[in-house]
């Protein structure tokens, strides 16, 4: 066998191995993928800060005896007043929840003054920290309190209420995945016009987030990782989102040097020596914007760090060497009708973005002061977010428990309906519940559990829940109790608000730095860096004040999650300097082939503007699928990244960017080689580079 027959055996052996080497893989881990919803939690204290007051309080309150304690808010309502036979119904259901679980004390019922309503606070430690065993019995109490004959009855409380939202995490799961398939399949589809192609990086990137549970589960095992639903969804956003990127712009370039290479594998290496390195430092860009969650205090940021990294890594792996390997054993015919034939040329055509090109081109001082202008003008929205969302407000469709909470704030404006949890030392217990007793905005407070050197105090207020009145209490409880931790619902939402914003200014700036040193260590220089990392914040601006325009005024939403600014920024910062990392890593190789400034910058456009535009809008529909989740912070989430790399890819990459390359010439990769290189005397056909 002559050398060069056993060359061609190597590469045909190749692209087997690689798929053998993946089945293998997969094989190992599947065991692993299958576990990990075994492992999901959305307990509070997976979202809660890790060293609030309201953290310490939760995880006290689970080595009390009984352990955690499930807390429901039992509400009947009629609008005419209630009769004798609505309170006889009350007690025989409630008698009958007794008689079936384990309550803690004996439920007592609290009319309202207007005589429309009557509550029963429930507690019961018999679910304990087991999430299912909660739901089971929030669910089996609702079968027993129904309605009849015109009196209602809901099952509201802090329990309630986290099962409610523990249907919408359960539910990521499922449609979350279906409909993000969908999105990606329709605009593959749209996008290669091929009857097979669009099929393939859709199979490769279902591969990956396969990987990525099992890996997932891995770490949680190993060291501990959180896994809610929250960061189990945005991880399988991110591996077809980040992962179908990554195979537009692998395709692209191989579809380029199929017409320059005979046999596909030939063309394949070109393609990973063209596009890889982009590859890389984008998905290294990501991986370490997601990484910089670990510095958040929040616990729910910090695990999605993790998750968000496997996510992409696995969808890097996946697309860079099993979705190589089946296109190279599929050949050209995979292209068919629009097969990309050895030694042809694409058909001449004046795309869009060689119009937006030469616009930008032509003026670019002018283009780079209008967009700068626009982005400014539309970040000034963000003076018109609405408040903090409470927690009552944080579903789009009104479960049981919500209807609860609004019934119990019209009935009992005077007091709240949700308990302020105190913990403190046993041997202060009396000290303590006499200067609660004291403190202003206390209507009432009682002890409960000792237990472990620990004894809890229910403590009432007298203004309705997660009010200022209320806040207000709150904060004057921990003034107050000095040694003891307050928590409970309401306080829970005042430590994410507080931990949210330390977070913000501790990730943030490593955020930037870190993303910032890839680039300069993949551009080798500063001014592009910056030009790129200036414009990634300034889309984040701008997408969250158009959210500011359209929360409440269009969509109706209440409020706005604590934790919206920090995730949005991490996630368009690191996705966002993906696509001028595309134009950016062209246009150097342009300018190093010999390229004027100018032509380069168009050509690059030219180049990869058709591939960046396919791949933000197949990134912003698959964030886009978040936004028909039923929870306010997914919504606001899915709407800003959306929104925001939409702005990123047909403004800032098409005209900013490229407009500020044209201007600055070879300054813009100051202080590198490249910068250094006399400028040529400019060509009047640079234009019709773009042509």
């Amino acid at each position: 066998m002559g050398a060069a027959e056993t060359t061609r055996t190597g590469r045909r052996a190749i692209p087997w191995l690689l798929i053998a080497l993946w089945i293998g893989v997969l094989a190992v881990t599947s065991p692993f993928a299958s576990k990990l919803a075994d492992v999901q939690r959305n307990r509070v204290t997976d979202y809660l800060p890790a060293n609030a007051d309201s953290t310490q309080v939760a995880k006290i309150q689970d080595r009390l005896p009984g352990g955690e304690t499930t807390e429901l808010v039992l509400v009947y309502h009629r609008d005419g007043g209630l009769t004798a036979a609505d309170r006889a119904t009350a007690g025989k259901q409630i008698a009958t929840i007794a008689g079936q679980h384990t309550l803690t004390g004996t439920p007592r019922g609290i009319p309202a003054k207007d005589g429309t309503t009557l509550m029963y606070p429930v507690t019961s430690n018999e679910p304990g920290t087991d999430e299912k065993k909660r739901d089971a019995l929030v669910e089996d109490v609702r079968r027993v309190a129904h309605d009849r004959d015109g009196l209602t009855v809901d099952v509201g409380g802090p329990s309630a209420l986290a099962t409610d939202a523990g249907k919408v995490y359960d539910s990521l799961g499922g449609p979350l995945l279906y409909t993000t398939v969908a999105v990606v399949a329709v605009l593959l589809i749209l996008i290669y016009r091929s009857p097979l192609l669009w099929l393939v990086p859709l199979v490769v990137a279902a591969t990956a987030d396969f990987l990525s549970m099992g890996v997932a589960y891995g770490l949680n095992q190993a060291f501990g990782t959180t896994v809610s639903g929250q960061s189990q969804g945005v991880m399988t956003i991110l591996v077809f989102g980040a992962g179908t990127d990554y195979a537009l712009l692998l395709v692209s370039r191989y579809r380029e040097e199929l017409r320059r290479h005979e046999r596909p594998y030939d063309a394949m290496r070109a393609a990973l020596r063209g596009c890889g390195p982009a590859v890389l430092a984008s998905s290294g860009t990501v991986a370490a914007g997601l990484l910089c969650l670990l510095a958040a205090d929040l616990n729910s940021s910090r695990g999605m760090g993790p998750l968000g990294t496997v996510g992409v890594l696995c969808a890097l792996a996946a697309m860079l060497t099993l979705l190589p390997a089946v296109l190279v054993l599929l050949g050209r015919r995979v292209f068919w009708p629009l097969v990309p034939a050895y030694g042809s040329t694409p058909k001449a055509r004046r795309s869009l973005f060689a119009a937006m090109g030469s616009s930008a081109g032509r003026r670019p001082r002018t283009v780079l002061a209008a967009g700068a202008v626009l982005l400014g003008a539309l970040a000034l929205g963000t003076l018109n977010l609405p408040g903090t969302v409470k927690q009552q407000d944080s579903f789009i469709d009104k479960p049981d428990s919500v209807v609860a909470m609004e019934t119990l704030a019209k009935a009992y404006p005077e007091r709240s309906a949700q308990p302020i949890d105190v913990i403190t030392p046993t041997d202060r217990a009396d000290a303590t519940l006499a200067a609660a007793r004291d403190t202003h905005g206390v209507a009432s407070a009682q002890r409960a559990r000792t237990g472990g050197g620990w004894t809890e105090i229910s403590v009432i207020a007298a203004a309705p829940p997660q009010s200022a009145a209320e806040t207000a209490t709150i904060k004057d409880l921990r003034h107050t109790l000095k040694g003891s931790y307050v928590g409970g619902p309401s306080a829970q939402q005042i430590d994410l608000e507080d931990t949210n914003a330390r977070d913000r200014l501790v990730v943030v700036p490593i955020v930037l730095l870190s993303v910032l040193l890839i680039l300069v260590a993949l551009l080798r220089s500063l001014v592009a860096p910056l030009i790129l990392v200036t414009a990634v914040v300034a889309v984040w601006g701008a997408a969250l004040g158009i959210g500011g325009l359209v929360f409440e005024p269009l969509f109706g939403l209440n409020g706005t999650d604590p934790g919206l600014g920090l995730l949005s920024f991490v996630f368009l910062v690191a996705l966002g300097v993906d696509y001028g990392i595309f134009l950016m890593h062209r246009m150097r190789e342009e300018s190093l082939n010999g390229a004027e400034p100018a032509a380069a910058a168009l050509t690059a456009l030219r180049t990869t503007g058709g591939v960046i535009a396919s791949a933000g809008l197949v990134l912003a529909a698959t964030f886009a699928v978040l936004t028909n989740m039923g929870l306010v912070p997914l919504v606001e989430l899915g709407f800003v990244i959306s929104v925001g790399v939409l702005l990123d890819t047909f403004l800032v990459r098409t005209y900013l960017v490229t407009s500020a390359s044209v201007a600055l010439g070879r300054r813009v990769w100051w202080p590198g080689r490249l910068s250094r290189t006399p400028d040529p005397v400019p060509s009047r056909t640079a234009p019709e580079l773009v042509s």
